[in-house]
């Protein structure tokens, strides 16, 4: 690129768009963040770290958002990492069946979230849904349940959809991580006596690290995206109880008309991201090394 600068133009497009459409809106954000604009009037006030100070100290709902998302987020990455990866492990072989089902288990990452949210809300329906039908079918009525009109319950149902619907994305992962390990690995720990949790933890654990870095930091990524899921199946009810702080961002900015607030909640918002993402890759990147 140093003897040819005409080649600088191949990177000039995804430039500009990542200045238009990223970098611009970022700054602007942060400027409205200063500000209490209502999303209407051409004009607004500056007001500093009000809207901060306001943020930090005087919003419980942001609070228990930020404790929501830390909740599903848990959840989430420790349930659908596991399960993808032992699935993973299962459906290794290319056979016939294997592939069959590793389509199979993909499947719902190619239905749109909104879709799987009625899916959910209709299967999780405490009146006429599926899992209370069946319960009650099976003898077990005692365990049927409001999944979703329960505070304690809501987020908990809601993760379990989330994992549902993305596991089978994290298994294609991981089988590609775990089909690029070589065979004589395994070959020589076998020939010197160790058992399969061994080889587990001495093989395939350190060379498949670096795709289980991807599915963490993408399902951490994920679980505070995961809008249009919660907003069609519960809406951030019953009593904030699975609002998060993308839902929250929007009921603060589109239905109580504080634009400059909740620019300085997507400030937080992202910040948040950031430091949980760039704390996993250390993380990670530790285990690797060990």
């Amino acid at each position: 690129m140093k003897q040819s600068k005409s080649l600088y133009l191949f990177v000039l497009p995804g430039l500009l768009m990542y200045l238009l459409f990223f970098v611009y809106p970022t700054i602007n954000g942060l400027v409205l963040s200063f500000t209490n604009w209502e999303g209407i009037s051409p004009d607004w006030k500056w007001v500093g770290l009000d809207n901060y100070k306001k943020m930090i100290t005087n919003d419980v709902i942001f609070h228990t958002a930020i404790l929501n998302n830390l909740k599903f987020m848990f959840c989430v990455v420790l349930f659908q990492t596991a399960f993808s990866l032992i699935l993973a492990l299962l459906l290794l072989k290319n056979s016939k069946a294997n592939i069959f089902l590793r389509a199979l288990y993909f499947f719902p990452t190619i239905i749109s979230s909104i879709s799987v949210a009625f899916i959910w809300s209709f299967v999780l329906n405490p009146n006429v849904g599926a899992l209370n039908v069946i319960l009650g079918k099976v003898g077990m009525e005692n365990l049927a349940m409001n999944w979703l009109g329960n505070p304690s319950l809501a987020m908990y149902s809601i993760a379990f959809v989330q994992i549902w619907a993305h596991t089978g994305q994290m298994l294609v992962i991981f089988v590609a991580g775990l089909q690029s390990i070589p065979g004589e690995l395994y070959e020589a720990v076998y020939l010197d006596g160790a058992t399969r949790w061994q080889a587990f933890k001495n093989v395939t654990w350190p060379m498949v690290a670096p795709a289980a870095t991807i599915v963490v930091a993408y399902t951490t990524i994920q679980s505070f995206k995961a809008f249009d899921l919660i907003f069609a199946m519960t809406g951030g009810g019953p009593m904030n109880s699975t609002e998060i702080l993308s839902t929250y961002i929007y009921h603060t900015a589109f239905q109580n008309s504080e634009f400059g607030y909740a620019a300085t909640q997507s400030m937080a918002f992202m910040a948040i991201i950031a430091l949980i993402t760039f704390i996993q890759f250390k993380l990670l990147k530790g285990n690797r090394a060990a």
